[in-house]
């Protein structure tokens, strides 16, 4: 069984170091990521992926901050990132594909970088970090990018990032700083924001504007399926503006991956509300890289039709993959 995993993540070390000379005052992580992984784009990662069973990666970049730093530099580096990337593909095309990085701080240039990175550059669509400055893409500010991306028919990826400063202080601070850090990220806070942020478009209308645009969420829905019913009722009085069933949003123009959160209850939640032809794969790769990447999907209680499709049947179709 072929196995295509949406969500791994690379670094370019001169993108780090440039970002950092940008945001010279920006929050310090008490996190150590692994950074030899995420550099290496050769044999290391290749042979990782031997060892994980995982056939091909959909490389993304780090945020790495360019959704904060100023629009010029971000349109600079994103080109960087998108060509080197596009290098790497080339190189194993039989192994890897891409996800575009956007300066999205210039909503004009990152949707003419979205063009150039699908046409010229053959990558398969973006992934874009959080928030930029505060907003969220249901911000009328960001509809160029949401129309390029519907009319070249590519998906975005919506990885968690940080929420704001002003929430982490007022919802996740008072612990020991390493408790806080984790709190108001990778241990919950940063999959509510990103969930906050695939609802927010919802209620926006971004998807009867743009009725092609396909949004991807890791992190098995990052919070929604458990309360998609809950969401759907509730808000039913109130969404009389939107065309269709606040849930039909999420079953017609989302996808969601389980990104490295290899666990049977969330998994066979989403199944059974979205059904296997919207569950695509992720490892989340350097973060986790083990045996469960092809266990977990080889063992599922589904059928081998729908083990299939969650390998790679469904990201071949929606990516248009040839490999």
């Amino acid at each position: 069984m072929k196995i295509i995993a949406l969500e791994e993540h690379f670094q370019l070390a001169e993108i780090k170091e440039t970002v950092n000379k940008l945001l010279p005052n920006s929050h310090q992580s008490l996190y150590n990521p692994p950074t030899e992984q995420l550099e290496d784009l050769g044999a290391r990662r290749l042979h990782a992926m031997d060892a994980m069973g995982v056939d091909v990666q959909v490389l993304s970049h780090q945020a790495a901050g360019i959704p904060q730093i100023p629009a010029a530099e971000a349109v600079a580096l994103s080109r960087t990132i998108n060509d080197r990337l596009a290098e790497v593909v080339r190189a194993h095309p039989d192994r890897f594909a891409g996800f575009a990085t956007l300066p999205t701080p210039d909503p004009e240039a990152a949707a003419r970088e979205l063009e150039r990175s699908v046409r010229t550059l053959g990558l398969k669509g973006t992934m874009i970090h959080g928030q930029t400055n505060g907003r969220f893409l249901d911000d009328p500010l960001f509809s160029p990018i949401l129309e390029a991306a519907a009319a070249l028919d590519v998906p975005i990826y919506l990885h968690p990032a940080p929420p704001s400063r002003a929430v982490a202080n007022a919802y996740y601070a008072g612990f020991d700083p390493a408790v806080s850090e984790s709190f108001a990220t990778f241990g919950w806070g940063w999959h509510l924001d990103t969930g906050i942020h695939a609802l927010r478009m919802v209620l926006g209308g971004v998807f009867d504007r743009y009725p092609g645009l396909q949004i991807v969420l890791g992190h098995w829905g990052e919070m929604i399926p458990f309360y998609l019913a809950r969401f759907s009722q509730a808000m039913s009085h109130t969404t009389k503006h939107l065309q269709r069933p606040v849930a039909d949003y999420f079953t017609q123009q989302m996808y969601f991956t389980p990104s490295g959160m290899f666990t049977l209850p969330p998994f066979q939640l989403t199944l059974q509300l979205v059904g296997a032809d919207r569950i695509l794969y992720s490892v989340d790769y350097p973060f986790r890289a083990d045996d469960q990447a092809r266990t977990f999907l080889e063992s599922a209680p589904i059928s081998p039709t729908d083990k299939e499709k969650i390998a790679h049947g469904n990201a071949e179709q929606l990516l248009k993959l040839s490999v």
